[in-house]
């Protein structure tokens, strides 16, 4: 455990670090799976994989507040110094992982005939994604639990165990894709075989870094596990969290609904250039995480000179990590965009919008940091407000932009991003005073 009573360079990178390379695993997974699938010589068996797959990372996305949430109570906790209540909450996330997980399963008929009701595929398609999906779903406690435990490993700033997590599911399931696809050839089946054993094995992983929890006895203490206002809490504020992520997510999706509006070529080029900013975000969350933890810790403690110091630090890391991004895109984004296309009009037109892209890490900078302190604060009902405003000043901003074309969309786009850091950053100065 890191030494919670001062905040330097050291302890915020140590936080960070194993974050960023955690991300940065994660393509890799989706990467071999659809290599793996695309030995078998059918174009069926990818997509059915591609579409199972964004099907089930989308239902098991609304349950990503979960992992947020304990962070900010878990943080908070472990800086008052509270051992019951820091067991607690990872018991009752755990519970909320359980009794949504198994919802899902009992769910999954509904579920999956509305997904391809949304999004359409080819009868053979559609059968494989089911024989996909069908198995994978029994995974899904297993992955929200995963949502709690990385939460509150963060809260105690253990990211090389939230690191060694996601290397060993990643891990293990490119080992048993190999083996079921490849060498006992079980197909589409053996995709999702693979990454059910995974999940679960994560979650055991998990389970096991986790186990200080499980040393107090207040994990099993069920008058505090189940108290009603501390419940009513939890429900509030995970709330809160998930319709704030909702809205970002809407704006993400309605950018690139709307760029189909401007023909195919368009729809590619700002597909191509919003992996730029999946790239970045790989990079600042790990410093948006670390500030959840050293802030939260902070509050937990009275302590607003440490708050201060850990959010100023973490900023800095950040904007660093922000401006190198910048850099590399406006040098090396040609490139990039020529490694991903090989299309001369998507090429072309994706060139002709990049400044844009170059523009988003710095832009949006202070809304990624900012996220990170009011979640470790647990100031979410702050966080869902401005989020509200955000969206609708990126919803006016569509309609005085889009006649202008793609550029009008990007600038709506990146408006979004400067109003959700100026609306948080609005708030900041009374979250700090009310700490100590």
């Amino acid at each position: 455990m890191a030494d919670v009573t001062e905040v330097t360079h050291r302890r915020v990178l140590a936080v960070a670090l194993p974050i960023v390379l955690s991300n940065a695993s994660v393509p890799i997974l989706g990467t071999v799976d659809t290599g793996v699938v695309g030995q078998m010589g059918e174009a069926a068996p990818i997509g059915a994989v591609g579409i199972g797959a964004i099907i089930l990372t989308g239902i098991y996305w609304i349950f990503g507040f979960l992992r947020m949430g304990t962070t900010g109570f878990a943080s908070q906790a472990i800086g008052r110094g509270d051992g019951a209540e820091t067991s607690a909450i990872l018991m009752r996330g755990l519970g909320l992982a359980a009794v949504a997980g198994a919802g899902l399963i009992l769910l999954q008929v509904p579920l999956f005939w509305l997904a391809f009701q949304v999004s359409p595929a080819s009868a053979r398609v559609e059968e494989l994604a089911r024989d996909y999906m069908a198995i994978r779903i029994f995974s899904a406690p297993a992955i929200i639990a995963v949502y709690a435990l990385t939460g509150w490993l963060i809260a105690a700033e253990r990211t090389r165990a939230v690191f060694a997590i996601q290397i060993v599911m990643n891990g293990l399931n490119i080992l048993l894709d190999l083996l079921f696809v490849l060498q006992l050839g079980w197909g589409v089946e053996g995709v999702a075989i693979a990454t059910f054993i995974a999940e679960w094995s994560g979650a055991a992983l998990g389970l096991w870094f986790c186990r200080d929890a499980f040393r107090h006895p207040a994990w099993r203490d069920r008058a505090r596990l189940l108290d009603p206002a501390k419940l009513r809490r939890f429900a509030q504020v995970n709330t809160d969290i998930m319709i704030r992520s909702m809205l970002l997510q809407a704006i993400f999706i309605s950018f690139l609904l709307l760029g189909g509006r401007f023909g195919d070529v368009t729809l590619a080029a700002n597909q191509v250039l919003l992996q730029f900013l999946y790239i970045t975000a790989y990079g600042m969350d790990g410093f948006a995480f670390a500030v959840e933890a050293i802030v939260g810790s902070a509050l937990g403690q009275g302590r607003r000179d440490l708050f201060r110091r850990g959010a100023l630090l973490c900023a800095f890391w950040s904007g660093v990590i922000g401006v190198t991004m910048a850099v590399a895109f406006s040098l090396f984004g040609g490139h990039l965009i020529d490694l991903m296309s090989t299309d001369p009009e998507v090429r072309e037109a994706a060139r002709r919008f990049l400044p844009y892209m170059v523009a988003a890490p710095i832009l949006g900078w202070a809304a990624w940091i900012l996220d990170g302190i009011f979640i470790g604060a647990i100031r979410t009902k702050d966080m869902r407000n401005m989020m509200l405003l955000s969206f609708a000043v990126y919803a006016l901003a569509l309609l005085a932009l889009l006649p202008v074309g793609n550029h009008g969309l990007w600038l709506a786009f990146l408006i979004s991003f400067v109003v959700r850091g100026l609306t948080l950053g609005s708030r900041y100065p009374a979250l700090e005073a009310s700490v100590g």
